[in-house]
């Protein structure tokens, strides 16, 4: 027994030391390159953006987040399930809100849509194929979005990655490849997956198209937020510096550290522009960082304190 334990130990923690290990060496990654410069040059770049810049960078992650709760109300619609606008704006915007900034969003939104839906009535198997959906749709945007960047404008890759490609360009047929099959699979497959008393279908395609479109405006105005706040507008075009952003994401996401943090910055740093210096490019990075995740995280912990303070006064 003891040691199936310690071997059920060792599989749960080895994930972690991975994650630990992938962010320290980030860490050092841009401390290497910021040998340099100075906290001081990082600190100036905050105070210098322009604070227009600022305000308009709020209003995006605002709208963003709202663009978000789109892939909750099409999953409401491919479940079949009827839900206030409402409720369901309020549990995915927390839901996005928590996961983005804390990670493990696999974990994270799915707890917390688990409780909320819950409440509201929405069932164990509903939920869960919700969450399905969410996942996969925003998958197939991400391959979607990436694809066609990848393609309209690739990114040239460096050097010293020693890659068997030199630009994004090879990566944006896979992903449409990959897109294709997926359509090619909601038009083919008509077989429900019986849990339970509910039925689990593979999403229509209008819907798939709906959260495709809500995935571009989505991603876009997260790389317009970042893109504002970073002295890159004469040196790269939005589109270029999209490519940049996408693969930042990615390499976040599937490092499965807390937000990407520290992955995401170090893509950032080394697929950035030669005229911008990394204090330059940190200093937009951390106010990123602020606008995009920390601001929408302070307002989510307080709707949740809210609505649990209303909770406990109906009792």
């Amino acid at each position: 027994m003891q040691t199936k334990s310690l071997i059920k130990y060792i599989r749960q923690g080895i994930p972690i030391l991975f994650i630990l290990i992938l962010f320290s060496f980030s860490i050092m990654a841009i401390v290497s390159e910021l040998k340099k410069d100075s906290i001081e040059s990082v600190w100036l770049y905050l105070k210098s953006i322009p604070h227009w810049h600022k305000l308009t960078a709020l209003a995006m992650t605002i709208l963003g987040y709202g663009l978000m709760t789109g892939y909750d109300l099409l999953g409401f619609a491919h479940i079949r399930q009827k839900l206030s606008p409402l409720k369901v704006a309020f549990t995915a915007f927390i839901s996005y809100a928590i996961g983005n900034t804390v990670g493990f969003s696999v974990l994270s939104g799915t707890a917390i849509r688990y409780h909320y839906y819950g409440l509201a009535g929405v069932s164990q198997v509903k939920i869960a194929e919700l969450i399905i959906f969410t996942h996969l749709t925003f998958w197939l945007g991400l391959l979607s979005i990436s694809g066609v960047v990848s393609l309209v404008d690739p990114l040239t890759l460096p050097s010293t990655l020693k890659l068997p490609f030199d630009s994004i360009h090879p990566l944006g047929y896979i992903f449409l490849s990959l897109v294709l099959i997926y359509f090619i699979l909601s038009v083919t497959l008509k077989h429900s997956i019986k849990l339970k008393e509910e039925e689990i279908t593979f999403p229509k395609p209008i819907i798939s198209i709906g959260t495709i479109v809500v995935a571009g405006l989505d991603w876009g105005l997260a790389a317009g937020v970042l893109y504002l706040l970073l002295p890159v507008s004469n040196s790269m075009t939005y589109i270029g510096f999209f490519g940049i952003y996408i693969i930042a994401l990615t390499a976040g996401l599937i490092s499965n550290v807390p937000g990407g943090l520290g992955v995401f910055e170090t893509v950032m740093l080394y697929l950035r522009p030669q005229s911008v210096s990394p204090s330059d490019m940190l200093g937009g990075l951390i106010a990123y960082r602020i606008v995009y995740f920390f601001i929408p995280l302070i307002v989510a912990l307080v709707l949740i304190g809210i609505q649990a303070w209303k909770t406990k006064n109906k009792l």
